[in-house]
Parts: structure tokens; C-alpha cells; sequence
């Protein structure tokens, strides 16, 4: 009885072990064919992924071929007109070029040279103690068959010798008291140059104030206190400009003048005594 008892103690411990197996072997198999469904999955994702990719890239493609195409198309429709653009611009660049070598060049070479004739009474003049009118005038119409500089600037206005003229004739009218000709000349001449543009400027001030246009000669003052401002001829347009402004009793805009020679060029001539008017403009603000 007790051997029966063990053997079937063994036989259903070995059933048990045996249905264990069998769990454990039909659980491994759902793991492993579970994983091999998400590798799947994924594997499926990438593929779908790269396909969209290619699919992106050959859009791209496409579209870059028919942007070209179109181009191509659009040259081959414009190609005549094209073609005429383009030998016109390059006559007109070739053009320009030879005028300038066969036809500008030696007229500035001509110009200069006809200047040095009328130059030579205008630098006379300008050194000149007394008898200055007559230098003027000589340097202004020319002499003996030589031209002048109206002649010059008549001739040879577009030329750098002619526009330089231009700045002679207006001084030479503004010394010999023409104005409304020294206007005209100065306005007409034209400089970069920091010295000669604020003096052309300030002469055309003067030349305002001489026929009493204060309005007019405060404007050209500023300008030519304000044209490249350097410490020689700014402080000096900067003191005129506010003595016309005190002058058309506007005392506030005679201050701002006066005070920016005090802050702007304190070592300048005019710089130096500025406190001056700076107080009397001040004063007569408040009366």
C-alpha cells in the first residue's frame, strides 16, 4: 500500500513537471512570436518611412526639372530679345569709353589749358592790395583773343576746368559786387572738397546778405557750416549764421548756433570767445 502510494505521488509530481514544461514552453513561443511581431512592426515602419522619403526626394526632383524646363523654354522664346539687351548694353558701355578717351579727355586737357590764362588776373586779384576790380574783370571776359571765364565756362562747362571756372567767375562777381551773378555762378559750381564746397556755400551767404536777404544767407550759412564740417570753416559759417539769426531777432536759434561752436570746436578762433555771444543772445531772449 505504501509503494502504491509513492508511485503515484511520482507519477503526478512527474505529470506536474511535465505540464509545467509545456506552460513554459507554450509561454516562451507567445514571447518570441510576440517580439517578432513588433520587429516586424518596426521593420514595416522604416520600410514605409524610406518609401516616403524617395517619394519626397523624386517631388523635388520633378519640380526642379519642370522649373527648369520652363526656364529653358522662356530663353528659347526670349532668346532674340535677349541677345539685343545685351549688344545694346555693351555698345552703350563701349560708347561711353571711347567718348570718354577720344572726345571728353582732350577736351579736359583744352579746358585746363585755356584756364591758366584768366587764373593767372583771378590769383593776381585775389592777392591784390588795390585795383582789384580791373584784375577781376580781365580774368571774368578774357583778354587779347584769350578767353575768359565766362568764355570757359561757356565752352567748356561740363569739364572739370569749366566748373572750376564757375567758382572763379562767382568770386570775382561777388568782389566786384555783382551778387545776383555771384549767386548764379556759385550755385552752379559743384565740390566735394570739405574747404572749397563750404566756402562756395558761404559766398553765396554773403552775396544773400549784401542784397538783404537774411533768410537766404542764414540757410547757405548752415549749409556751409554743416558741408564736411572741419575745424577751419565750420566755426566761422556756425558765428555768421548766428549773427544773421540775432539780426531777425530770432535769439533761440542764435543760441543753438553759437553753442555749438562752444561744444563742437571749443579751440577754434571762434570758439574762444564764443561765451560772448552765447550771453547776449541769452539776455536778448529774455527781453
Amino acid at each position: 500500500m505504501g509503494s502504491l502510494q509513492k508511485n503515484k505521488i511520482y507519477i503526478n509530481n512527474k505529470n506536474i513537471i511535465t505540464i509545467k514544461n509545456y506552460i513554459f514552453a507554450h509561454t516562451n513561443f507567445d514571447i518570441e512570436m510576440a517580439t517578432y511581431k513588433k520587429k516586424g512592426a518596426k521593420a514595416k515602419k522604416q520600410g514605409t518611412s524610406k518609401i516616403e522619403e524617395q517619394s519626397t526626394t523624386a517631388e523635388v526632383f520633378n519640380t526642379l526639372d519642370e522649373t527648369a524646363s520652363k526656364s529653358e523654354k522662356w530663353v528659347e522664346k526670349n532668346s532674340k530679345p535677349l541677345f539685343i539687351g545685351l549688344i545694346a548694353i555693351a555698345l552703350v558701355i563701349i560708347g561711353y569709353q571711347l567718348y570718354n578717351k577720344f572726345i571728353q579727355e582732350p577736351k579736359e586737357t583744352e579746358a585746363a589749358n585755356e584756364l591758366a590764362y584768366p587764373k593767372s588776373f583771378f590769383d593776381q586779384a585775389e592777392s591784390a592790395q588795390v585795383a582789384a576790380d580791373s584784375l577781376y574783370n580781365l580774368a571774368l571776359n578774357g583778354a587779347d583773343g584769350k578767353y575768359g571765364l565766362l568764355d570757359i565756362i561757356d565752352n567748356y562747362g561740363s569739364t572739370n576746368a569749366g566748373n572750376l571756372a564757375k567758382y572763379m567767375a562767382g568770386i570775382s562777381y561777388l568782389k566786384t559786387n555783382d551778387y545776383e551773378n555771384a549767386i548764379s555762378q556759385l550755385s552752379d559750381f559743384s565740390s566735394d572738397d570739405e574747404i572749397f564746397g563750404a566756402i562756395a556755400e558761404g559766398n553765396i551767404g554773403d552775396a544773400f546778405s549784401q542784397i538783404n536777404q537774411p533768410e537766404d544767407a542764414l540757410d547757405h550759412y548752415i549749409k556751409a557750416a554743416n558741408f564736411k564740417s572741419n575745424e577751419f570753416s565750420s566755426p566761422i559759417y556756425l558765428l555768421k549764421a548766428g549773427n544773421v539769426a540775432m539780426d531777425l531777432k530770432n535769439y533761440t536759434k542764435a543760441g543753438e548756433l553759437f553753442t555749438r561752436i562752444k561744444e563742437e570746436y571749443p579751440n577754434s578762433d571762434e570758439g574762444k570767445k564764443i561765451d560772448i555771444y552765447i550771453n547776449r543772445a541769452k539776455l536778448s531772449a529774455q527781453n
